[in-house]
């Protein structure tokens, strides 16, 4: 009987130690099941993060390279302008510099020559503001002469500053050598020029 009882005891704590075992096994690999599901939670955050802070910094490094291309777009525009306004006035004063010097008279002269020779132009008008005529008239009478340019007839115009026009039968066609016009013509040359320029200096 005590052997039974013995048995007995022996069987109820082998069953509560195996229970306990089963039991604490289940908790552990419970436990253990829930740390990796905390840790790849984790982990898909971490990674996650990483990657938003990744775009992100895509984004403000592309953001700040567009900045900076157009800031040197817009610095490069600015200049181009600066230097086309700068060859602008460079070009007028010399251009105003030929037109107030004594080479101002020959100019004129060959101009009208080269008119001259056309079967076409008819009634050579030379046309000056009235300051420039009343200064120039006399050296200019006195060119047409010498080079036997007859029938050119000298008029004034205080509808441009210096320069002169060229006027051809009885003003139905007018040639433009007004200090505007001929520093506009020599700008629209040089710019494409300068802009080739500095396109290979880029």
């Amino acid at each position: 009987m005590e052997i039974q009882l013995n048995e007995l005891i022996e069987q109820i704590k082998k069953d509560g130690v195996d229970a306990a075992e089963t039991q604490a096994q289940a908790i552990l690999e419970s436990a253990k099941a829930e740390a990796e599901k905390i840790i790849s939670d984790a982990k898909a955050q971490a990674d996650k993060l990483i990657a938003d802070a990744k775009a992100e910094n895509a984004r403000t490094v592309k953001s700040g390279e567009d900045a900076l291309r157009q800031a040197g777009r817009n610095l490069l525009i600015s200049f181009r302008e600066s230097v086309t306004r700068e060859l602008k006035a460079i070009t007028g004063e010399n251009v105003n510099a030929v037109y107030s010097s004594d080479a101002f008279v020959k100019l004129i002269i060959t101009a009208v020559e080269g008119w001259a020779g056309k079967p076409e132009a008819e009634d050579i008008s030379v046309i000056l503001n009235a300051a420039d005529l009343a200064k120039l008239e006399e050296a200019l009478l006195a060119e047409l002469k010498a080079k036997m340019l007859g029938g050119v007839t000298l008029k004034a115009n205080d509808n441009f500053d210096g320069g002169f026009r060229i006027a051809v039968n009885n003003g139905a066609v007018y040639y433009d050598y007004s200090a505007e016009a001929v520093t506009d013509m020599l700008s629209a040359y040089l710019s494409p020029v300068v802009a080739a320029l500095l396109k290979e200096a880029e």
